[in-house]
C-alpha cells in the first residue's frame, strides 16, 4: 500500500482566530504546519503517493508542498463534508487499499504502521480508534469495539461512547459507499441535530450495516485532533518535546556558536549562524534555525523550537514546551510561553501565555492573565457552544495581524480576531472579533495647579 488521502478542506470555524487566513492544517506545530509534520511521517513509512484533498486557501498547502515529490494537492473547495471531498480525489487513487487520514491530528509513527499492517494482514477496511477516557462523547463521532471490530458509529451521543475514530485503512470496496453517501449522519440520538454534511463515518457505519466487517486497532501512543485553539497548544507541546528529546548530541551548524558562559542543561541543535551568547540559561533542550541570536541573560525554561532570523535577548523569559516561528524578537525582559507564528515582535516588560498569530505586535507592559482570582477554569464560546478546556483554559488567544497598545490587560481566555486593535491602557474581558478595534476613551478635566498649592 502506497497510496493515503490526507482530508484537509474542513473550514476549521471552530479553530477561530486561527483558520481565518489559513487553512486548519496549515496552523504551525513546533514551526512547521501540522499537516506536514505527517506527510513526513508518512515519507519515512514509505507511502509515495500522498494526495491531499484542499478546500479554501489550498493554495498556501501547494506553496508549502511545492519542493515535495511524490504530494499531489487536489482543490475540492466546495465538497459539502469528508466523504464527498474523498469522492472527490478517488480518481487519484491508483491501489486497491489506501489510507484516508485527517491533515489537522497527530499520530504517532508506530499507530499508523499498526494500521497498515493490520489492513494488509485482513484485506479488510480498518479504522484507528483513540479510547475517549475522561473526553466527553458529544465532542466527537464515536464507536464501540466488539471482539476487534468496529460497531455502533454514533455522531455525538448524548451517552457514554469507548472510542473515536483517528484514521482509516480502506479498501477500493468501501469508494462504492462513498459514492452513495447519503448527505447528512442519521445515526444520532433523538434530539440531536445533524449539520448536513458527508460524512466518511457514516459510509462505514452504511458498510457495516449491511453486513461487512471493519476491524479496529487501537492507538498505542499519542493522538491529537485540532479541533479548538488551545489543542494548538496541546500538539506544540506535544511535538516540541518529542523533537527536542530525540537530541542525542548538539548538533552545530557552519559559524554556528555557544558562548562559554551560557548554561545549557540539554542538547542544543544551532542552524547556520546561530549563536547562543552570553549569560544565557536554557532548562532543557532547544533546537534553533538559522542566523538566530539568543543573547544577554535571555532564559529558556525547558524544551523550545526557535526559526531562522529571530533576536531572543536582554533577560526575556520564555517558558518550556514553547515555539518561536521566524524573525521574531522578543527582548527586554518580556515573559511568554507558547506558539508564536512567524514576525511576532514582544519587549518592554509584556507577559503573555498562549498563542500569538503572525506578524502580531505587543504593546510595552502588555499583561495578559493566567491566572483568575478564583483559581477557576475560563469558560469559552466555540460557535456559540460553551465550552470548559481540559487545559489552557485561561491562556491567551491573539489572532494573526494583531496588536496591542501599551499598558492593554487581556483578561484569561480571551481570543482577539484577525486585523483586531487591543487599545492602550483597554482592560479586554471579552473575546474580540476580526477587523474590530476596542479603545478606551478618557475624559479629560483640567485644573490650575501651581506653587499656591503648597503653601507660597
Amino acid at each position: 500500500m502506497k497510496t493515503v488521502v490526507i482530508l484537509a478542506a474542513g473550514e476549521g470555524k471552530r479553530m477561530w482566530p486561527y483558520a481565518v487566513i489559513r487553512p486548519k492544517c496549515m496552523i504551525p506545530i513546533a514551526n512547521k504546519p501540522v499537516i506536514g509534520h505527517m506527510v513526513e511521517t508518512l515519507k519515512s513509512i514509505g507511502f509515495e503517493n500522498i494526495i491531499i484533498a484542499g478546500g479554501k486557501l489550498t493554495e498556501q498547502i501547494a506553496n508549502h508542498f511545492r519542493k515535495m515529490s511524490g504530494v499531489k494537492i487536489v482543490k475540492v473547495d466546495g465538497a459539502k463534508g469528508t466523504a464527498f471531498a474523498l469522492k472527490e480525489v478517488s480518481q487519484y487513487i491508483p491501489d486497491d487499499n489506501f489510507l484516508v487520514l485527517h491533515g489537522d491530528t497527530i499520530i504517532e509513527k508506530h499507530d499508523l504502521e499498526a494500521l497498515v499492517e493490520s489492513i494488509e494482514k485482513s484485506n479488510v477496511p480498518v479504522a484507528l480508534i483513540e479510547p475517549l477516557n475522561d473526553e466527553l462523547s458529544n465532542d466527537w463521532i464515536c464507536c464501540a469495539v466488539n471482539e476487534g471490530n468496529i460497531h455502533n458509529v454514533t455522531g455525538h451521543p448524548r451517552y457514554k461512547c469507548s472510542h473515536r475514530f483517528c484514521g482509516f485503512a480502506l479498501t477500493s470496496e468501501v469508494l462504492g459507499y462513498i459514492e452513495c453517501n447519503s448527505g447528512i449522519f442519521s445515526n444520532v440520538n433523538v434530539g440531536v441535530m445533524p449539520p448536513l454534511e458527508g460524512y466518511l463515518e457514516m459510509s462505514l457505519a452504511d458498510y457495516i450495516s449491511d453486513g461487512n466487517i471493519i476491524k479496529a486497532v487501537e492507538t498505542k501512543g499519542t493522538f491529537i485532533d485540532m479541533d479548538k485553539p488551545w489543542h494548538i497548544l496541546e500538539a506544540n507541546r506535544y511535538m516540541v518535546n518529542k523533537l527536542c528529546n530525540d537530541l542525542a548530541s548538539n548538533i552545530l551548524g557552519k559559524n554556528a556558536e555557544i558562548d562559554p558562559s551560557a548554561v545549557v542543561e540539554g542538547y542544543v541543535s544551532l542552524g547556520d549562524g546561530s549563536r547562543i551568547g552570553r549569560n544565557v540559561i536554557i532548562k532543557g533542550s532547544i533546537i534553533v534555525g538559522n542566523n538566530t541570536i539568543i543573547d544577554n541573560g535571555a532564559i529558556i525554561e525547558g524544551n523550545a523550537v526557535i526559526g531562522d532570523n529571530c533576536i531572543v535577548r536582554n533577560y526575556c523569559q520564555i517558558g518550556g514546551g514553547s515555539s518561536i516561528g521566524n524573525r521574531c524578537i522578543i527582548e527586554h525582559c518580556a515573559e511568554f510561553s507558547g506558539i508564536t507564528m512567524d514576525r511576532v515582535h514582544l519587549y518592554h516588560y509584556m507577559e503573555l501565555g498562549g498563542i500569538i498569530g503572525t506578524c502580531t505586535d505587543i504593546g510595552a507592559a502588555t499583561v495578559c492573565g493566567g491566572l483568575r482570582f478564583d483559581d477557576g477554569i475560563t469558560e469559552h464560546r466555540v460557535r456559540g457552544r460553551r465550552e470548559k478546556p481540559k487545559e489552557y483554559a485561561n491562556s491567551s488567544y491573539l489572532g494573526d495581524f494583531s496588536r496591542t497598545g501599551v499598558n492593554a490587560i487581556i483578561m484569561p481566555g480571551c481570543k482577539t480576531g484577525v486585523y483586531s486593535i487591543v487599545g492602550p491602557g483597554v482592560l479586554l474581558n471579552e473575546d474580540l472579533p476580526d477587523n474590530t478595534m476596542i479603545m478606551v476613551e478618557q475624559q479629560t478635566v483640567k485644573k490650575h495647579w501651581g506653587p499656591e498649592k503648597y503653601g507660597w
